[in-house]
């Protein structure tokens, strides 16, 4: 209520005394209805950009691309997530063995971002202990082991060092991507636990540097115990799953019908746009409290029809927006991205020797 309050002090100065009584109850009624609506989200900026999967997994080539950055801000974006795996950086199976000319290659990213004023996200897409991309076995585990907390905590304060001194505007670290379902092997104590270990092995280093953790239940639920942290949050874009992954070889997704938009059912429920507004309730609740989010995965795999996944995602963005929530496209390049995503039935406009998807383009541009 700051720029009302600000506005009933710039009226008392223009009204006489003898009248400011009988005109001010007027003026306050037309200053706030003219007012506009505070956002729901406010502590993070909107950031509004793609995943970037350099490092992502053990097929990465590792090689950042220079344009990625330059056509994004050329486009008016102005975030982008890199999800990485620790094994690239490290030598073998020695997880406290560095190889500095990887770190050398993410620098790049770095360097880039900054310089087309891109906020970049650095993110474990895998850490010690725990990933959700299955291609590999870890050889602990995150949320119960004090060995791999303590490596996890390492590599978290090498980049905390790597980079101190970079504004947060430019750059944040967001610490593990999608932790699981509360069950046997971990318990919401533990990720706690794990992300307060870490935030204070950061901030010993960087105390101003920007952290985001991902909510639970693979980024679909936020956590209102971390809220002390004064640290974002991270929600996922990808509800309902059988609509954005139909198909996909890495989920249980033969019995998948095929997707509709709008009244895919999914779970015992009809989802549409009121359901996707249901589904985000509790980020909002978290927002309004003070909280940072921002939605740091979405998107639609290729075999659902472009059409559904087109109108499908005009929803999913207008509901982030009218929440002030920014997203960031899984992926820029790839299966669910606007570039050479393969899709059967698009029609792709030539750009730089790549196929562009102009409509899913139009659409984020517009969000």
């Amino acid at each position: 209520m700051t720029r009302i309050s600000l506005s009933r002090r710039q009226l008392i100065k223009q009204v006489s005394a003898t009248t400011m009584i009988g005109t001010m109850a007027h003026f306050s009624d037309t200053i706030l209805a003219d007012a506009p609506k505070e956002p729901d989200q406010w502590i993070l900026p909107r950031w509004r950009g793609f995943n970037l999967q350099y490092f992502f997994s053990s097929q990465s080539d590792c090689r950042p691309i220079e344009n990625d950055f330059r056509w994004m801000a050329d486009w008016g974006f102005n975030f982008a997530r890199l999800p990485m795996s620790y094994r690239h950086w490290c030598q073998k199976d020695d997880v406290y063995a560095i190889k500095e000319s990887m770190l050398e290659e993410i620098d790049k990213a770095v360097q880039w971002a900054q310089k087309y004023k891109i906020h970049l996200s650095l993110n474990f897409h895998r850490g010690p202990g725990y990933s959700i991309n299955r291609e590999l076995q870890e050889p602990y585990n995150l949320w119960k082991s004090e060995k791999a907390l303590k490596a996890f905590c390492f590599h978290w304060e090498l980049f905390a060092k790597r980079y101190n001194g970079i504004s947060p505007k430019a750059l944040s670290f967001d610490l593990i991507n999608e932790p699981p379902n509360p069950n046997g092997l971990m318990s919401q104590g533990d990720y706690e636990r794990v992300v307060r270990a870490t935030v204070k092995t950061i901030r010993k280093v960087d105390p101003n540097r920007q952290i985001i953790i991902n909510g639970l239940f693979w980024g679909n639920a936020p956590l209102e115990e971390l809220a002390d942290l004064n640290i974002g949050q991270s929600c996922r874009g990808y509800q309902p799953f059988q609509l954005t992954h139909y198909k996909a070889s890495w989920v249980q997704s033969k019995n998948f019908p095929v997707p509709v938009w709008p009244d895919s059912k999914w779970s015992g429920h009809r989802w549409n746009r009121k359901r996707l507004e249901y589904h985000y309730k509790p980020w909002v609740k978290l927002a309004r409290k003070g909280v940072g989010v921002h939605c740091g995965e979405c998107g639609c795999y290729k075999y659902t029809s472009h059409k559904v996944a087109l109108d499908w995602l005009t929803d999913l963005m207008g509901v982030l927006k009218g929440h002030s929530i920014g997203y960031a496209l899984w992926n820029l390049k790839g299966s669910f991205g606007i570039l050479d995503s393969n899709r059967k039935d698009v029609d792709y406009k030539e750009f730089h020797g790549h196929k562009l998807d102009k409509k899913m383009l139009d659409i984020l541009l517009r969000h």
